[in-house]
This record gives C-alpha cells, structure tokens and sequence, in this order.
C-alpha cells in the first residue's frame, strides 16, 4: 500500500461539535479498508470514514455558570436590541458534493437539514425582524452556509425589508466552503476545491445555463465584506461609507457623522489572493439609550474568522483549522483598541460580540482579547453564537476577572429561537446584568422545549389559516422520507476510496442521493401548492423549464420524481432538471408576500426542525439536548456580572 497522503481539510464540523485527533482517526481509516488506496484523496473522506469506525465523540461537560442572581440597584442602561445566529442558507440545488450528501447526513446530523430548511428557514429571520420593527438587529454570523451568491442573494432580500438597523458579524460559513474550506476562487482552474465550491453554487446545476455558470458563483470572505459594505451603502444608514474595488488590498476606517447612531463606526482590512481569510469586518455599534440612563453602551462587533489562507496538512493534523476554531489577529485588535480608549474616555459601558464562542477562539485570540478587556474598570460581557445550543457560561481562565457570556442559539437548527437583549448596571456594586429574553415566548417565559415550540405555533402556525396538527404531519411524514432516503456513508467512502472507479460509478451514488433530496424538496412545493390558496402563491404562473413542455407545476414535477435513471447519464441529467425545477419554483417563494402565507412557511420551517431534533438520538445531538442546554442554563433570561 502507498503511504497515506491527506489533502487540505479540517476537522469535521465546526461549531456544533469537533474531533481533534485526526492522525489517529485517520490511522482507523487505513486499517478499515486495507485494499483501498488513500493516495491523493482529500482529508475529509478519509476522516468521515474514521468517524463512522470509531462512532462517537467525548461526553459533554456543562461550562461554569452564572450564580442565582444576587439583586442590587439595577439602573437600565438600553433599551432592548435583537441578537440572532446562524441561519445558514442554503444552495440546496447545486452540483451535489459527498460533503452535502444525505450519506454524510447519516453521520453529522446537522450536515444536511430537512427540506422545509432550504425552502422555508429565510422565513424565520424575516418574522424575527418583523417581529420587534423598532429594535436594532444584530446577526451574529453564520448568514449562509455553503457560503454562494445565491444564498447571499436571498438573505439581502430579506434584509432589504426590515425598517429598522441592522448590523452583521461574519461567520464562518461567510466566505469559507461549508464554512472549513478556505479555497481561493481566482485560482478555481487550477484548485480542484475551489472548482467544486464554484459549481455547488451553480443554482439548478444546468451546464447550458451561462448566466449562472461563472467562475465567481462561491462568495469568498472579502466577497462578503464588500457585498455588506455596499448593501450598507446603498441603504442610506451609512453616510460617506466608502465602495470598495472588487479586487485588491484595501482598507477603510469610517465613522457614522451621526454618532448616536447604531452602526457608529468601521474598520475594514480587505486583503486579496491567499491571504482574503484574514481580511476583516470591526464594527462599533451603539445601544440606544434608556431614558434617564447614567452612562451609553457600545457594543464592539469583532470578526471571529481571521482564518489564514487554505489550511496546510500540518495545521490539520495538528487539530488547527478554518471555522471550528475563531481567530482574532492582532491587527483587528489594534485598530479596535481606539474605540475601547474612547469608550473609557466617555464613561461608556463597552460589550464584545462575535461569531464565535468564548470557549472556540483560539488561545492566542482569547489572550488579545483579555489584555484589551484589562483597560476597562467595568463587568466584561461577550455575545456569541457559532454553537447552535445557546447558553450562559462564565470564563475565569486567562485572568481573574470573569467573562459573561450569552451564547444565542441558532435560525437553523433546533433549539430554533433569538435573544431581545438590554443591559442595566449597579454602580454601587459596580455591576453589570444583561437581561436576555428567549424568543418568542408566550405570556410567561419559555421553561421547556415544548413551551418554545408551543410559542412558535401560536404565533406563526396558527396564524396561517391551518391547524399546527395538520402541519406537523406533513412535516413529519416529509422529515422522515428525507432520513429514510440517507445513502450508506460506508458505501460511496469506500467507492470514492477505491482505485476501481470508472465510468462516473463513484459518482453515480452521489447523485442518486441528491435525487432523493430534490424529491423531498418538489413534494414540500407541491405541499405549499395544496396547502395555500392560488391567489396566495400563484405557482401555476410561472415560467417553467423546457422540459416541463408546457406542463402544470404539479403536474412537471410529479412526472420528473416517477421518472427512473438506468445509469449515471441519465441520473445526471435526470439530478439536473430536478434541481433546476426546484431552483425556479422555490425562487418564486420569495415573491409571496401575505402574511399567511409567511407565517405558513416560518412555521413549516420550525416544525421541522423540531422534528427532526426529536427523532435523532441524543448521542448524536452534538450537546444540544434539551437536558444539556438545561444544565448550561439555556432557559434562563438574565444573568449579572461583577468585578470578582
């Protein structure tokens, strides 16, 4: 056998949950296929294949906690704000990948997410930002997932309709393949990842269609950070703001000439070629301010994701790599320490935020972060998200004053839900409490799973004209064709691994995966077809592909999920016209604009997810059973902080 040769990947998958020893991992590999040659294939389907053999990952350990909250004199400092994470848009009808397979689905539960996700999950953003019209909104990362224009495309819409301000902390699914994969897109001829990233983000897969098939489709890090600026530009909410040129280094240090207003200040790094992972977004966002309030507070927006140029074999095996891990360079943190300075200078209260939580940056990172916090003489809270649970935790380690952190949870994955953030400070005892409602809730705060689930079908399912009972059938027969359908991980690992591969078998299986998922995803617009009126979706009135010849939408795609491929050209095609079916007609959902119609698909969307949480065991979760989440005080809606 030839020795082991491993590509450029890293650990496997980012925040929800990691493994580190991959020489090992990888070592179970070889020894589990001793006739498969490993020679030139890429890290990550050595490493899944040795995830599959090991078949598990460490116990959870619940994180240190804030203390029963012990009273003071609490003055209000804000009125509240929206902070939300991780809705992970996704391109679900590209070229299919073996990372976005439903086979990888079987192992990572969180790699690919029921079809009502894809379709219907920008919908929960929107009502969130609908919700709360005159609170500022903070995202906290993590907008897309596989990180395209296309995905980009549909979060601006959804943006573009809120009335109040909104600001956006990269994640590292903003400008990194599946948010791990730092490939550099001008070299996409050249660089086998980068091509593959490229034609994932090819909406509808269809190689005649020239307007999507460019070499730019994948949105890189600077591509995301100039996209913002610009949209930021545009929306008239950043004054003087300056364009940035498509390519090059550049830099930007602009200041708001309001200064109350939320978006007060950048600092922009945009870096080109190899090195466009470590360009980055600062942002200095002011809270308003309560009435009678002693002092202001900003909140310091950093960007978590400095992660270097493509990971190296050495930076891998060494458990270094792109999105699990946040890094902040010294560079960011020299240009914020500016604002921390100023802040001091105005009795101003000054919080952290970023993707990433406390726990998941660096070592490096979090040393730069404690000695800029050591200039401030008040309580240190940071704002995170990256981990699809949510939690409280406090942070003693690096220095002896404690670190607050409000971990939200995630658009995307169950637990589904926000935070309306404000802060109050007792000067006396010169600390500082973050109040932190979970969202949306009913009358009383939410105490259980079931209670959150039950506030989200109140205000959503309900008012879409249909019984939550009658869609959470739907939900669970459409969650469970989805599971059903997963291909054997085992299967293609070993067949991508083999040297006997001709003729496009290797790939096949792919493909046949994808199919199945594309089903899943015209049965759910069939469903939208049935379950609304024509007036509210008018899907018969558009413009279909040629290959429906003339046919109903109904009617296309119930003939294209009866049709069955006898080998790989025909499944390729057959994959093709299946995507580009659901790419037109699920476009098309973005033009529905009643409001049943909305809280149908926002509905849809959190049941779903909810759905699919329940049926996969809690060893797989990734830490986000309701009973750890419990023990990292998920429930909880206010915590304090002091100086000890």
């Amino acid at each position: 056998m030839k020795p082991l040769i491993f590509g450029n990947s890293p650990r496997w998958h980012d925040g929800d949950g990691s493994y580190d020893d991959a020489t090992s991992l990888a070592t179970l590999a070889v020894a589990s296929c001793p006739d498969c040659r490993f020679v030139d294939r890429p890290l990550w389907a050595v490493f899944i294949l040795a995830l599959v053999v090991l078949g598990g990952c460490a116990g959870f350990e619940p994180q240190p906690g804030p203390l029963p909250e012990p009273g003071g004199q609490y003055v209000t400092l804000t009125t509240p704000f929206i902070a939300v994470g991780d809705t992970q848009e996704h391109e679900s009808t590209g070229y299919p990948l073996h990372d976005n397979d439903s086979a990888i689905d079987a192992f990572v539960e969180v790699a690919q997410r029921p079809p009502e996700q894809p379709l219907f999950g920008r919908r929960i953003l929107e009502w969130a930002l609908e919700h709360d019209p005159d609170e500022p909104f903070i995202h906290l990362g993590d907008v897309m997932d596989l990180s395209c224009q296309s995905e980009a495309q549909r979060m601006d819409r959804i943006f573009k309709g809120a009335r109040q301000p909104v600001a956006i902390l990269p994640g590292n699914h903003d400008g990194l393949m599946f948010g791990i994969y730092g490939y550099r897109l001008l070299d996409a001829v050249m660089d086998a990842g980068a091509k593959r990233w490229n034609r994932a983000c090819r909406r509808g897969a269809a190689p005649e269609d020239s307007e999507r098939k460019t070499d730019r489709e994948a949105l890189s890090k600077r591509d995301f950070i100039v996209r913002y600026l610009r949209n930021k530009a545009r929306s008239g909410r950043a004054p003087g703001l300056p364009d940035p040129p498509v390519e090059g280094d550049f830099r930007i240090s602009w200041r708001n000439p309001d200064p109350q207003a939320f978006i007060s200040a950048m600092e922009v790094r945009l870096l080109d070629g190899y090195q466009y992972a470590d360009s980055f977004l600062a942002q200095r966002l002011r809270l308003p301010r309560a009435e009678g309030a002693p002092r202001g507070v900003v909140i310091i927006g950093l960007d978590t994701n400095q992660a270097g140029s493509l990971v190296s074999t050495w930076d891998t095996l060494m458990g270094r790599s792109p999105g699990t891990t946040g890094h902040i360079h010294p560079d960011q943190i020299q240009v914020v320490r500016d604002w921390v300075i100023e802040a001091v200078i105005a009795g101003d209260i000054v919080v952290f935020a970023g993707h990433h939580n406390w726990s998941n940056l660096g070592l490096p990172s979090r040393l730069l972060l404690r000695n800029l916090m050591s200039i401030l003489r008040h309580p240190l809270v940071y704002l995170s998200a990256h981990t699809h649970r949510g939690f409280w935790a406090v942070h003693t380690m690096l220095a002896l004053r404690p670190v607050l952190e409000l971990n939200v949870s995630s658009l995307s994955d169950w637990p589904i839900g926000y935070r309306r953030i404000s802060f109050a400070i007792d000067e006396q005892a010169n600390r500082l409490l973050v109040r932190g409602d979970l969202m949306p809730h009913a009358a009383a705060p939410s105490l259980t799973d079931d209670d959150l689930m039950a506030a989200w079908e109140a205000q959503t399912c309900a008012r879409s004209g249909l019984k939550p009972e009658f869609l959470r059938i739907h939900d669970a027969a459409l969650v469970k064709r989805q599971r059903d359908s997963r291909g054997s991980i085992i299967e293609w690992l070993l067949q991508e691994l083999s040297s006997r591969c001709e003729d496009g078998e290797c790939q096949q299986v792919v493909f046949q995966n994808a199919q199945s998922y594309q089903d899943a995803l015209l049965l759910a617009l069939i469903q939208v077809d049935q379950h609304l009126g024509v007036d509210a979706h008018a899907l018969h009135q558009i413009e279909l592909p040629r290959w429906c010849h003339g046919a109903d939408f109904s009617v296309c795609a119930a003939s294209l999920m009866d049709e069955r491929a006898t080998d790989f050209k025909s499944h390729v095609n057959l994959f093709r016209r299946k995507a580009g079916l659901v790419d037109v007609v699920s476009n098309h959902l973005d033009d529905i604009s009643t409001p049943e119609a909305k809280a149908y698909m926002t509905c849809r969307a959190v049941q779903a997810a909810r759905i699919d949480f329940d049926a996969t065991d809690d060893k797989r979760k990734d830490y986000r059973s309701e009973a750890n989440r419990r023990a990292e005080h998920f429930f909880r809606i206010e915590a304090s902080v002091g100086m000890e």
